[in-house]
């Protein structure tokens, strides 16, 4: 079979080679949307494993957003200091969470415009709650994704918006968040960003930056 030469064609690959690698799980901790909207804001400029042992308290504490919305904010900061910026994100969490009650009826709303109207929450955060929470449409892109569309070819683009929309017609629609959770998983474990490891990837026979490390 010979190499895919155009984007759109190794991006099928890569979607299609990390089927055989990869299970597309969120590795951040959560039993709800609510809970996967908290935890996908804490894991701002945060590792996954940080977030996930900060949460379990978090959510004793104030299990939903009527709770939370009434948080004391210095007691929401203690609580979630270890996952960084700390002042920050207790603000957003309770803006969340007094919107999600004033103008949601204390559900996460399933709309990318509507979720990105809520503290804290970007456009890559957004998809992450519609493609997991809800299993609609939705390509996150963080820095592995951009990373590795980069690498592969798939797109020059530097803005996580513009490598989504350049990924978002190479992608099914209902696959595009299962193609960012394993895409996150390779640039984790294989494709790092210094040394990766080429001679481990199961992509190396046609990425463009493969062994050029």
């Amino acid at each position: 079979m010979g190499k895919p030469r155009s984007p759109n064609g190794r991006a099928r690959t890569v979607h299609e080679r990390l089927k055989c690698e990869y299970e597309a799980i969120c590795e951040l901790d959560h039993g709800s949307p609510f809970e996967l909207l908290v935890a996908t804001i804490l894991s701002a400029q945060c590792t996954d494993v940080r977030v996930n042992k900060t949460t379990p308290a978090l959510f004793s504490r104030y299990p939903g957003p009527f709770e939370l919305a009434s948080a004391d904010q210095q007691d929401l900061e203690q609580l979630v200091h270890p996952t960084g910026f700390y002042k920050s994100k207790a603000k957003n969490l309770l803006k969340m969470a007094n919107q999600l009650l004033d103008d949601h009826g204390g559900e996460v709303p399933k709309e990318l415009g509507e979720l990105v109207k809520l503290g804290g929450v970007g456009r890559k955060t957004a998809n992450v709650i519609r493609s997991v929470a809800f299993g609609l449409p939705g390509l996150p892109v963080d820095t592995h994704v951009g990373r590795l569309a980069r690498r592969l070819g798939l797109t020059e683009e530097e803005d996580p918006v513009k490598v989504e929309m350049a990924l978002n017609p190479m992608v099914p629609q209902y696959e595009r968040g299962d193609f960012s959770l394993r895409v996150i998983l390779h640039g984790r474990q294989i494709c790092f960003a210094r040394n990766p490891q080429c001679e481990n990837c199961v992509l190396n026979d046609f990425c463009p930056a493969a062994f050029d490390f």
